[in-house]
C-alpha cells in the first residue's frame, strides 16, 4: 500500500509541474519574455542536430510574430546523443538570451540551456517546413523600425537606439530583421535560390529564393537602391547560407548562380541571420560568362574634337611584382578600350608592401604602362604625388595613392610645378590655372589623417581647353557593425571623417566654380561610400556635381562596382560639373570582377567603369 501510495504521490507531482509551449517563450517581441526562467514539459520535434545543440519545433502559432521553433544548447555527448532528429521529446531547461561577449553589437538569440528531463515521446516524425515565397514571404526594402531618418538604415547619427534596449513587439509584415527572428529556430526551405555573391571565408553566402524581392539587376542579384520613398532600399529579403550541419561543404557560388532548393533551420550568429541548411544544395544554373566590354571608345575624328574618354580602377594593391598587374593590363586594354585618361587607386610603391621607406611608385606606373603598351602599342604617360611614408594608410609598407594614367596625344597637363606630399594646391589662382600640378588638396586637414589625399590635376586638350580632375580615395569602411545588428542605424565607420574629406573636396570645387561656373569639373574614384548615404555627398552635391550614373540614366538597378554582404553596391562614383552635364554624357559600369565565375578569379573587389564626355 505504501509503495502504491508513493507512485501515486510521484506522478501527481509531474502533472503539477506545468508545461510551457515553444511560442510562450519565444513570444511576440525581440526577446523572450521568460528570460532567466527554468522552464518544465517544453514539447517539440527535433529537426536538426549539431555539435553544440539541436532544434526543436512545436505546435504553430496564429500569430506570425510568433516562431514555434527553438534552439536548445548544449555540447554535452549524452545529451546530444539522447535525441534524434524526427524525434518527439519533452524536456526542461533555462530560457537564455545568448549574444557573442566578444561582440555586443550583434542581436540575442533565444536559447533553452541547461536540458533536463528529456524524454522521447515518439520518433521517426515529420516536421514540413515553413516553405518560404509560398507560406511567408519577407518583406522589402526596409531593415528595422529603428532606422529613423531620411537615409534610412544609411542615416547619420549612427547608433542612435538599439534593437534589444526597446525590445519591441515584432512587425514581421514590413521590416525585414523582425521577419526573421519571428522564424527563429524554424525549419524553413528557400525555393529556387539565387546567389547575391561569392562565398565569404568560411564558405557562407547570400541568396534570395523564390520571392518577391526589389533592386534585382541583370546578372540576378540585389542592388542597393532608392526605394520609391526616396528611402534606401537595404535589401532585407536576402539571407544568409551557412555551413551545412550534415557535414558536407556548400559550392562557391557568384552573383546570379542558381541553386538547388535550400531547407535548414534559421538562426542569428556573426552579426547576420542565417539559414543553416541541413545538407549542402548544388549549383544548377549559371550566368552568361561573358563579360561585356565597353562601348565608349576615342575617335579622332573631325567632329570628335570635343570628346574625352576616361576609365576608373582601383586595381588593389597593385606594386611592380604584383601577379596580377598583367591582367590589369589586360583590362585596361580589351575592356576598358585604352580610354583617353584613367583614374586610378591603390597603386603601390616600388617594393610593394616591403616596408623599406621607399615612397616613389615610378616603377610601378612603368611597369603598368609596358604592360599595357605590350599589349595595345598605345602608350600612357602618368603622374601622381608620393605619399609620406606610412602617412596614407592601406597594406602596412605599400604606401597606395591615387595616380592618373593619360594619352599625351589627347591630353597633357597644364602647365606649372607639381606638388608635393605636403604641399596644399591653391585651389584658384589667376590666369585660370593651379598653382601646382599634379598637386594635394589640403593635405594637412585632420581628416585626410591616415589614408589617400585627393590628386587634383588641370588637363589640356590639343584646343586648348581646360579639364580639372579630383582623384578620391576616401576612408575605408572598417569599423562599421552589421546590418543586422542591434545598432540602429548601422554603425558607418567613419562616415563622419568621410563626410568632412568629401566637404574638403568641395571647398576646392566651389572656389573653382567662383572664377567659372562654366568649369569642366570631372571629380573620381573610390569613395568608399554609398551615393545613398546622401549626408556625405551633400557638400559636393550642393556645388552642382551630379552623379554621372544619374546624368547619363543608367538603371538605378545596374549601378554596381562591388558586391559585399547581401548588395550589390557602388562606392566608386564619377561626379561631373553643369558644364559637364550640360552636354551628352555616357557611362558604363565593367563588371569584370563582379561578375567573375569564382571569387579564386577575381584580381579586384572593385569593378572598373568607363565615361564618355564632352568639353566644348
Amino acid at each position: 500500500m505504501a509503495k502504491l501510495f508513493s507512485l501515486f504521490f510521484f506522478s501527481a507531482s509531474l502533472a503539477a509541474v506545468s508545461s510551457t509551449t515553444i511560442a510562450e517563450i519565444q513570444g511576440p517581441a525581440w526577446q523572450s519574455p521568460l528570460v532567466g526562467q527554468t522552464v518544465h514539459n517544453v514539447t517539440g520535434t527535433v529537426t536538426a542536430k549539431a555539435d553544440n545543440g539541436f532544434w526543436i519545433v512545436g505546435e504553430k502559432s496564429s500569430d506570425v510574430r510568433v516562431s514555434n521553433g527553438l534552439y536548445v544548447f548544449s555540447s554535452s555527448a549524452s545529451i546530444l546523443g539522447s535525441v534524434t532528429v524526427g524525434d518527439a521529446i519533452s524536456l526542461s531547461g533555462r530560457v537564455t538570451e545568448f549574444r557573442s561577449s566578444s561582440n555586443p553589437s550583434y542581436l540575442f538569440l533565444t536559447e533553452l540551456t541547461s536540458p533536463t528531463n528529456i524524454v522521447r515521446l515518439s520518433s521517426n516524425n515529420t516536421v514540413t517546413p515553413v516553405v518560404l515565397g509560398r507560406d511567408r514571404s519577407p518583406p522589402t526594402r526596409y531593415l528595422s523600425a529603428l532606422d529613423i531618418g531620411a537615409d534610412g538604415f544609411l542615416s547619420v547619427p549612427n547608433n542612435s537606439s538599439r534593437i534589444e534596449q526597446v525590445n519591441g513587439t515584432l512587425q514581421p509584415d514590413r521590416y525585414g530583421l523582425d521577419f526573421w527572428e519571428s522564424l527563429e529556430g524554424q525549419l524553413v526551405t528557400i525555393p529556387k535560390p539565387t546567389a547575391n555573391g561569392f562565398q565569404n571565408n568560411f564558405g557562407e553566402f547570400w541568396v534570395h529564393g523564390d520571392w518577391p524581392v526589389t533592386g534585382k539587376n541583370r546578372r540576378g542579384g540585389l542592388t542597393l537602391h532608392f526605394g520609391p520613398d526616396s528611402i534606401p532600399d537595404g535589401n532585407p529579403e536576402a539571407i544568409m547560407i551557412g555551413s551545412p550541419l550534415d557535414g558536407t561543404k556548400n559550392p562557391q557560388p557568384a552573383l546570379g548562380v542558381g541553386l538547388s532548393d535550400v531547407t535548414g533551420v534559421v538562426t542569428y550568429q556573426f552579426g547576420f541571420y542565417y539559414v543553416l541548411p541541413l545538407t549542402a544544395p548544388e549549383i544548377i544554373s549559371r550566368p552568361d560568362a561573358t563579360i561585356p566590354a565597353t562601348t565608349l571608345t576615342s575617335s579622332r575624328g573631325l567632329f570628335d574634337v570635343c570628346t574625352i574618354t576616361f576609365g576608373d580602377y582601383n586595381v588593389e594593391n597593385l606594386s611592380p611584382k604584383s601577379a596580377h598587374l598583367p591582367t590589369i593590363a589586360s583590362h585596361i586594354v580589351n575592356y576598358l578600350k585604352t580610354p583617353d585618361f584613367m583614374f586610378l587607386q591603390e597603386i603601390q610603391d616600388d617594393s610593394g608592401p616591403t616596408d623599406d621607406g621607399t615612397v616613389s611608385a615610378n616603377l610601378t606606373l612603368s611597369t603598368l604602362v609596358k604592360a599595357i603598351f605590350d599589349l595595345s602599342k598605345v602608350t600612357y604617360s602618368f603622374a601622381s604625388v608620393n605619399p609620406v611614408d606610412g602617412q596614407d594608410g592601406g597594406q602596412p609598407g605599400g604606401n597606395i595613392r591615387t595616380a592618373y594614367l593619360y594619352r599625351p596625344e589627347v591630353l597633357k597637363l597644364a602647365k606649372a610645378a607639381p606638388g608635393g606630399p605636403t604641399d596644399a594646391v591653391k585651389r584658384f589662382q589667376l590666369g585660370n590655372s593651379l598653382s601646382l600640378n599634379p598637386a594635394r588638396i589640403d593635405p594637412a586637414n585632420a581628416v585626410w589623417n591616415s589614408t589617400r589625399k585627393p590628386l587634383v590635376a588641370q588637363w589640356e586638350t590639343s584646343l586648348g581647353i581646360n579639364l580639372f580632375t579630383v582623384n578620391v580615395h576616401l576612408s575605408s569602411k572598417g569599423g562599421s557593425s552589421s546590418t543586422q545588428g542591434d545598432a540602429r542605424p548601422p554603425v558607418n565607420s567613419p562616415v563622419d571623417v568621410r563626410t568632412g574629406q568629401v566637404d574638403s573636396v568641395a571647398g576646392f570645387v566651389k572656389d573653382i566654380f567662383e572664377k567659372n561656373r562654366n568649369a569642366n569639373v570631372l571629380i573620381g574614384g573610390d569613395f568608399n561610400e554609398f551615393i545613398q548615404t546622401r549626408s556625405v555627398y551633400k557638400p559636393l552635391l550642393d556645388t552642382g556635381m551630379t552623379d554621372i550614373d544619374e546624368a547619363a540614366r543608367i538603371p538605378a538597378t545596374e549601378r554596381y562596382s562591388y558586391v559585399f554582404d547581401q548588395n550589390a553596391q557602388q562606392l566608386d562614383h564619377v561626379l561631373i560639373s553643369p558644364a559637364i552635364q550640360r552636354r551628352r554624357v555616357e557611362f558604363e559600369h565593367i563588371h569584370v570582377n563582379t561578375w567573375s565565375p569564382t571569387l579564386s578569379a577575381r584580381i579586384s573587389d572593385h569593378d572598373p567603369s568607363v565615361g564618355k564626355i564632352r568639353l566644348c
